[in-house]
């Protein structure tokens, strides 16, 4: 199970690194595939995955993303508000074919996965989003791996036990000050001369903090939904690890986290 586990993490991983690093359309395309897959893993969860209203959802993160490598942040507002007007229409026309929760869970899953995770295809568009984009996946996956180590190490006090019974605050504690040693250790490596960039220290270890520290309640968040629908995993599609959710959990939080602090910090210095 470990051999599996790892196997498919590194070819995982290295798939990762392959599409950030090309960017533009090619990320625009994996990122909009996951989310779709991502999207029906919670929509299964959640009860509606073959309903009409699923198909709203799907067809409304197709269009979403469209627009998004259209015009970028600028009309994400309007496709989801469009969306749920849509939802809302259908719920009215066909009452009372649909309950208010399954209304509530499609638009809950348009904006939880694919307007999340859309945020790793914004954050390599910015200004040196080439390097920056890097960040989420080591305040993500980065993290997560020096909290497990820093938790076996150290864990003596419960976080969320009915949650996550394994995970301490000594292991989270770890997690954001490692990830923000990886930011600023990814700064450094940048500002060596090695790229032909310079780009700022404090935004690379600030941002991995933060990004780490959010990635936290993405991870949780996760657990919850699963805990409320009685499932260890939200799919079987990635060997030893689960579904896309149970792999991107954190990223879902931590894309949009990291975007926005870049963005800030950038903008501070």
């Amino acid at each position: 199970m470990f051999g599996k586990r790892l196997l498919s993490g590194i070819a995982l991983l290295i798939l990762a690194v392959g599409f950030i690093y090309m960017g533009g359309l090619p990320l625009l395309l994996i990122t909009a595939v996951i989310s779709l897959i991502g999207q029906f893993e919670l929509y299964r969860a959640l009860g509606i995955e073959h309903k009409g209203l699923a198909i709203i959802g799907y067809t409304a993160t197709a269009v979403y993303y469209v627009l998004v490598y259209c015009g970028g942040i600028y009309y994400m507002a309007t496709v989801i508000v469009v969306t749920l007007i849509i939802l809302m229409s259908a719920y009215v026309i066909t009452f009372p074919e649909y309950r208010t929760e399954e209304v509530t869970a499609a638009f809950f899953g348009m904006c939880y996965v694919p307007v999340m995770l859309s945020y790793l295809y914004l954050t390599r568009m910015l200004p040196n989003g080439q390097y920056f984009v890097w960040l989420i996946l080591l305040s993500s996956w980065g993290s997560d791996t020096l909290a497990y180590c820093s938790g076996m190490l150290l864990g003596r006090h419960k976080m969320a036990p009915k949650l996550s019974p394994k995970k301490s605050v000594e292991g989270a504690v770890g997690g954001v000050l490692g990830a923000m040693l990886l930011g600023a250790i990814f700064g450094y490596v940048v500002n060596s001369g090695l790229f032909s960039a310079e780009i700022s220290l404090f935004t690379c270890a600030a941002a991995c903090g933060v990004g780490a520290l959010i990635a936290m309640i993405g991870d949780l968040a996760a657990s919850a939904i699963k805990r409320n629908h009685d499932i260890k995993d939200y799919g079987n599609l990635i060997p030893g690890h689960g579904g896309v959710l149970d792999r991107f959990d954190s990223m879902l939080f931590t894309a949009p986290a990291v975007y926005f602090a870049v963005s800030i910090f950038e903008q501070m210095i």
